[in-house]
Parts: C-alpha cells; sequence; structure tokens
C-alpha cells in the first residue's frame, strides 16, 4: 500500500500519512498487530533491514464516536478523530473481514480544526465512545509499499504491519515473527481483555497525565 501526506497549511510538517485513493484516502486497510516485548530491538531490526523513520514518534490522542445506542460498533463499522502532534485525522472505517489479516475499508482525511470536526460530528448525534492513546512512530522503505509502526501504549507495545497480505507475511518473518503472533483485534478490545486480565473496571486507556508530552518535546524522543 502507498501512502501520501495530505497537509494543510497549519500541519505541513505534522500531517499525517493517509493512503492514495478517492476520496481524500479511501482504501481497503490490510494489517496485523503483534506484541513486541523489546522495542529498542525491533527498531534496531528495521533499521539492518533497510528501513527508515518515515514519520517522527508522535503523541496520538484518538477519540472514537458512536450513536448512544452504539449502532456503529454494532455494526462492526468506526467513526474516530485522532489528534498527533499538531494535525487532525478523520477516519471512517467499515466492517472487518475475518482471516489471517484484519482487512476493512477506510475512508480517511486530515483535518484543519479538531474541534470543530468534533463539533459538527456531536451536531449530528454522535457521541464520545472510547478515547485511546499511543506514542506512535512510522517505518517504511525508501521508495517501497508497506508500513511498520511501533505503538507505546497504556497497555504495551504493539507493533502494526500494514500491507498486501504477502508483504505482512514477508515482513514478519524478516523480523522473526510468524502467523502465530499475529493479532486482528482492535485496541479496543484489546484494552477490555488487558483490564479482565488485571481486574481493572474499563473507562478508557489513556496515560496518566505525567507521560503526555507536548509536540516539540515529543522531538527529542524519537528513535
Amino acid at each position: 500500500m502507498r501512502y501520501r501526506s495530505i497537509a494543510s497549511a497549519s500541519a505541513v510538517s505534522t500531517a499525517i500519512h493517509v493512503p492514495f485513493g478517492y476520496p481524500g484516502g479511501l482504501a481497503t486497510e490490510t494489517e496485523v498487530k503483534i506484541r513486541i516485548s523489546r522495542p529498542a530491538a525491533v527498531r534496531k531490526k528495521l533499521r539492518e533491514l533497510g528501513f527508515e523513520i518515515h514519520a517522527p514518534r508522535v503523541f496520538e490522542a484518538n477519540t472514537l464516536f458512536d450513536t448512544p445506542l452504539q449502532d456503529l460498533r454494532q455494526r462492526g463499522e468506526l467513526l474516530r478523530v485522532r489528534r498527533a502532534g499538531r494535525a487532525t485525522l478523520l477516519t471512517f472505517k467499515g466492517p472487518g473481514k475475518s482471516g489471517t489479516y484484519k482487512s476493512r475499508e477506510e475512508i480517511e482525511t486530515n483535518v484543519d480544526d479538531a474541534d470543530a470536526i468534533e463539533h459538527i460530528i456531536a451536531r449530528l448525534g454522535f457521541v464520545p465512545a472510547f478515547r485511546y492513546e499511543k506514542y506512535r512512530t512510522e517505518y517504511a522503505r525508501p521508495g517501497k509499499s508497506g508500513i511498520v509502526t511501533v505503538d507505546h501504549t497504556p497497555i504495551g507495545d504493539i507493533m502494526e504491519i500494514e500491507g498486501s497480505g504477502t508483504w505482512i507475511d514477508r515482513t514478519a518473518r524478516e523480523l522473526g515473527y510468524s502467523t502465530a503472533d499475529y493479532i486482528t483485534k482492535s485496541y479496543g478490545v484489546l484494552y477490555l481483555e488487558y483490564c479482565r486480565e488485571h481486574g481493572i473496571t474499563p473507562t478508557n486507556m489513556i496515560f496518566p497525565k505525567r507521560h503526555r508530552q507536548t509536540p516539540e518535546a515529543q522531538k527529542t524522543k524519537s528513535p
């Protein structure tokens, strides 16, 4: 899958990368998650394999919206506003297809004003349903398709590999993983499982405030 950056004038340096397609960014997302215990070792291996940082480490604050009756969730759909650094991304995802990989329709575009788009969503009858945060670094081979992301989350470190199924399998093997390590669950489901395992009452998957950083501070933390 090839990626492009769609940037507003106010967010050129921190634009979020979205797939080529119509309109703005329409594609079929195909990916897997893999839990990683040694993120530094994964980053080192990525560099050895010729991957470079495609998007530097950034703090993401994600809000999922739904109707009060959770109609989107029941249909397997998702409406999300992602704030990443100074950029904001609006995303719709369709129902997922079961299989070795997580595959679903994805439509997304950068927007200029996060507060305004959230007000518009609210006026349409949607309410915040779940919030989750993470620090994300994107890697890619120059001129090649496919993206690998390394996420630090409140429930551990997780790598996502996104591209064609063949590319996902080959990249996972190069990094020392197999299909047995693949996870196709969403962060929301993984968070609920984590809460059950640790006896925690589920709320939102967010960091303590002391762990959050300003965009300026994040720049010094990119691996």
